[in-house]
């Protein structure tokens, strides 16, 4: 009997604990169209896999009367479960107790679970629905956020960490998912900012909604600090689900590699993507598609920076990175944004051992005095420095044009590229043909009786001595020069060639990336 009441008492506990802030406050979440922090680890890891550390802590300050409101759980549920058998490491704050707001209780149970999946060497990610930092603790939850934030940089390129912001996540608390590796945001119902629109209008005088100020399209496509939305919490988890297929456990290991089997690898659709007009564009996302494994492309920060397209796709079964000029926009060139996007991801891959593809069709550095002011020279620098700095395989192809210091910075053999290869109609240069001749035949176009037949002439000049790959193949700078429809063909062999290797780095503390 003495036994049967100890059982009573532990699952009453449990039971209370499971209700998180209690019935009317997850049906208020559910109005909102939100699912509460229970549901989403449900939904996100296998079925019954979930293994709960921490169900009954409570908090431990008595002021503000505090003391009269205990909640198990302290407002975040953590542990570890499977993502299609996967180990990984998770917490979801729980909006229904105190608004999910950080106490130094809450912190501890979040650092605890960072410090498993380190120890452990497995993804950690973390669902943020928070109103900040719990105020009637003071700095005690300010630490808090501190502890969790020295963690995700012990973290860093260690373990993958991946950030869905689910609910509202403002002041301190955004420094942690922008230390993570990806942040995903729920359209509508979620939003990200260092200061509100309360503070906003009394500092700046600036009408602004939350929404417009930090939601979910406003840091898609305008900040970058977001890199994937969805429509709602459900398409969210699926999407981490996705993303992380892509990645392996830890910085030790390799990717997961599907089986496939190798058969007809030819593309005849590649031969007719790139059009014969130069300065016609076309979309860099049907060469990819025309590359990778067929519906295995995943775009990273699809609406920000959309000269550049980057993402997770699959070759061969084997997973890769891919970074790409985008001709549709700004004619591909690279700027401010682009560079810093393209960085980004770039360090990712080969943080966690996932080979690279670099397609290229670059015209140059975007002009201006916006961007000078901006300083596209340290944020171009960004992109050249990730693509130097990675050791993971690199190949590079070249479909149309690559000119001037572009040429450099897209993954060239100089900075350490392993296979380079072009397109036959690549035209690989400092500049383009019509610019180039202005310059160098100058004097004689000038002194021509017909100037403008004259430079017609010796732009054909120019263009048939450097509108080509020959001269760069010439010289080693492109491994093979090869047919479009053979692409999928040679990087296929290429990637599996360069799987095992190893490129021995000096011995330092870390680079000085130019930030």
């Amino acid at each position: 009997m003495g036994e049967q009441s100890k059982e009573n008492i532990l699952q009453s506990k449990i039971d209370l604990a499971k209700l998180g802030g209690g019935k009317t406050r997850i049906e208020k979440q559910h109005a909102k169209g939100k699912l509460t922090a229970r549901e989403r680890i449900h939904f996100l890891l296998d079925e019954g896999s979930f293994e709960e550390m921490g169900i009954l802590v409570t908090h431990r300050t008595s002021d503000f009367g505090m003391d009269k409101q205990q909640f198990y759980g302290d407002g975040v549920v953590t542990g570890y479960g499977t993502i299609n058998g996967r180990q990984v490491c998770v917490f979801a704050q729980d909006f229904t107790v105190f608004g999910g707001a950080l106490s130094e209780t809450h912190a501890e149970k979040i650092c605890k679970i960072m410090d498993m999946a380190m120890k452990i060497g497995v993804p950690v990610i973390g669902l943020n629905d928070s109103g900040g930092a719990r105020i009637q603790e003071g700095v005690r939850s300010l630490g808090g956020y501190a502890d969790i934030f020295h963690r995700n940089v012990m973290s860093s390129g260690v373990i993958p960490q991946i950030s869905a912001i689910m609910g509202p996540c403002a002041g301190g608390a955004v420094y942690s998912p922008a230390m993570t590796d990806f942040t995903l945001m729920v359209e509508n119902s979620s939003y990200m900012f260092v200061t509100g629109p309360n503070v906003v209008k009394t500092v700046t005088n600036e009408e602004v909604t939350s929404e417009e100020l930090g939601g979910a399209k406003t840091h898609a496509t305008k900040s970058g600090v977001t890199h994937v939305t969805a429509a709602n919490d459900i398409e969210c988890i699926s999407q981490i689900k996705q993303m992380i297929s892509y990645m392996p456990q830890n910085c030790e290991d390799k990717p997961a590699k599907l089986p496939y089997t190798l058969g007809d690898e030819i593309r005849e659709e590649l031969e007719t993507m790139v059009p014969a007009n130069a300065n016609q564009p076309y979309d860099m996302r049907t060469v990819i598609n025309g590359i990778i494994d067929k519906e295995s492309f995943f775009e990273i920060h699809k609406d920000y920076a959309d000269n550049l397209v980057v993402g997770f796709a699959r070759l061969a079964g084997r997973s890769i990175g891919i970074v790409a000029n985008q001709p549709m926009s700004l004619a591909g060139v690279l700027d401010v944004e682009s560079s810093k996007k393209g960085a980004r991801f770039t360090r990712f891959c080969d943080c966690f051992n996932i080979p690279l593809v670099v397609l290229v069709d670059v015209p140059g550095f975007l002009p201006g005095t916006d961007q000078e002011w901006n300083g596209i020279i340290t944020n171009g620098a960004k992109l050249l420095y990730a693509l130097s700095e990675a050791t993971v395989p690199k190949v590079t192809v070249i479909t149309r044009k690559a000119y001037g210091g572009a040429y450099d910075v897209m993954n060239s053999k100089h900075i350490g590229a392993d296979m380079n290869y072009a397109w036959p109609g690549a035209e690989i240069a400092v500049m383009g043909a019509k610019g180039a001749s202005e310059i160098i035949f100058r004097k004689e176009i000038q002194a021509a009786d017909d100037p403008v037949a004259k430079l017609a002439e010796k732009e054909q000049e120019y263009a048939d001595t450097f509108a080509n790959p020959y001269s760069a193949a010439q010289r080693g700078f492109i491994d093979e020069v090869i047919l479009p429809k053979d692409t999928r063909k040679k990087l296929i062999k290429a990637m599996a060639m360069l799987e095992d290797k190893v490129v021995n780095v000096p011995k330092r503390k870390h680079g000085n990336i130019p930030l």
